[in-house]
């Protein structure tokens, strides 16, 4: 999208806040959040075991030791839960990227700041409307 337009309207509006993203390395960007999903997709499937339920067999294990098994699984669930909602976050951000759009901000449409999108390459919105 050219410089000075403004995304949100769909016309050739003025804003003054957009500025042209020549300053991001779409490449790099784009082959980071690939390496970050891989290597995600790989803790996953080497934890998917410590999310199984967990076996109640009484004789081999005590009260305590199934307590902690279950916490166990407990955290593994979230961890895992934690993993998707990252996961989806790159998948948006690369579709972002295949159409132009990488670097704005969904919410206001603005510039998201290098500085930012350095921090977290898949963030979808500018620190203001993060807040």
């Amino acid at each position: 999208m050219a410089a000075g337009v403004n995304r949100l309207c769909g016309f050739a509006c003025y804003d003054a806040t957009m500025t042209d993203r020549t300053d991001l390395d779409i490449d790099a960007i784009e082959s980071r959040l690939r390496a970050r999903r891989d290597e995600l997709m790989a803790t996953s499937a080497t934890a998917s075991d410590n999310r199984q339920p967990v076996e109640l067999d009484q004789q081999r294990v005590g009260r305590l030791s199934r307590m902690d098994a279950l916490q166990d699984q407990a955290m593994a669930q979230e961890t895992e839960r934690r993993r998707t909602i990252e996961m989806k976050r790159i998948e948006a951000a690369l579709k972002r990227i295949g159409e132009g759009e990488y670097g704005y901000c969904d919410s206001c449409g603005v510039d998201i700041p290098k500085a930012r999108l350095d921090l977290d390459p898949s963030t979808p919105t500018c620190v203001d409307c993060a807040k």
